[in-house]
């Protein structure tokens, strides 16, 4: 029998939180709620907890998630799941790299997940003054983006069971466009937000600083310049994980790539349509369901899927819609 999935992504352009947002959250939180009381609703913080860890650790955010709270009915459950603070915890794969020299800053991420568990909305903000472009994860969050400061940044898994007291990582991204400019303001945010789970996350900027944060909720951050993270965090902690999603082997092939003088931009970016960085697993989860490649130098980003990609920009930003139909690999069905 064959498997097929199908995720619709949405290119939506709002500078500030209004209709269109509204309409994202209608769409998307009846899946949301599901998600967000799955541990049962006793297992999450309550409101006050929630406004009051937001305004400890990232008090810049708080009049943004006030409103947004108030767009969203101003009611207690998706006001406590917009915080992200001590969400359920969820398991992502993804392979990232930074490739930054005097001909080429990029970044380029696959993202593995279940199709059906992605919200596949890329928006177009400027909430605090700062233009971002970023693939949304709980409607507000980011699971990678970039701002007009030519910083970029991206998340993946970091193949730890351990579950904390902290925040989803997309929330701390969408922090960190929203107020850094550098890979070093960054990496002070990563050092000091405490997560809920264990992330790696890839900084780099218009000046070809990069790092990747090894982060979790039982130890304190290592932030390395190191250009480039899978699915696990200095050593394998979790076996049947990093056997499933091969991040042993996909970390391998981006070293390879990236230790080697003559690989270009182009043969970097290729590489992520190929195995064993492009993933078809899609009945298990452990699909591709997009790549990214950000040049932030230049404030323009592509979304990839074979057969298609959705070309955005800082200067042009072209609302739309690209249906894709997961099978053994993606193929597009019709671009909305």
């Amino acid at each position: 029998m064959t498997h097929q999935k199908q995720l619709t992504f949405r290119a939506v352009d709002e500078a500030a939180p209004g209709e269109k947002w509204r309409s994202l959250f209608e769409l998307h939180w009846p899946a949301f709620e599901r998600w967000y009381l799955s541990e049962t609703e006793r297992e999450r913080p309550s409101y006050l907890a929630c406004l009051n860890a937001l305004s400890k650790h990232m008090p810049e955010l708080v009049p943004t998630y006030r409103w947004l709270c108030e767009l969203s009915g101003g009611r207690d459950l998706p006001s406590r799941m917009l915080s992200l603070y001590r969400p359920p915890p969820y398991i992502t794969g993804c392979s990232q790299a930074v490739m930054a020299t005097g001909q080429t800053n990029v970044l380029v991420r696959n993202y593995d997940y279940p199709p059906e568990l992605c919200e596949g909305t890329i928006l177009s903000t400027c909430w605090n003054g700062r233009r971002v472009i970023a693939m949304s994860d709980c409607l507000w969050g980011v699971l990678d983006g970039m701002n007009e400061g030519g910083l970029a940044i991206s998340l993946a898994f970091g193949g730890r069971k351990t579950v904390g007291d902290g925040f989803g990582a997309p929330i701390i991204l969408r922090y960190i466009l929203e107020f850094c400019g550098t890979t070093e303001e960054a990496a002070r945010v990563l050092a000091r937000v405490p997560t809920h789970m264990a992330y790696n996350i890839t900084v780099s900027d218009a000046r070809g600083h990069y790092v990747t944060a090894m982060i979790g909720p039982d130890r304190e951050a290592s932030i390395k310049r190191i250009p480039m993270a899978t699915n696990h965090q200095k050593k394998i902690e979790w076996y049947a994980h990093a056997l499933a999603s091969e991040t042993l082997i996909r970390e391998r092939q981006l070293a390879i790539l990236l230790e080697d003088e003559e690989t270009t931009e182009e043969r970097l970016i290729s590489s992520f349509f190929s195995p064993p960085l492009f993933r078809s697993d899609y009945r298990r989860g452990l699909g591709t369901i997009y790549t990214a490649v950000y040049h932030p130098l230049e404030g323009r980003v592509h979304y990839c899927w074979p057969g298609h990609s959705m070309e955005l920009s800082f200067d042009h930003f072209e609302e739309g819609s690209v249906n894709i139909l997961y099978t053994s690999r993606p193929d597009v069905m019709e671009q909305g």
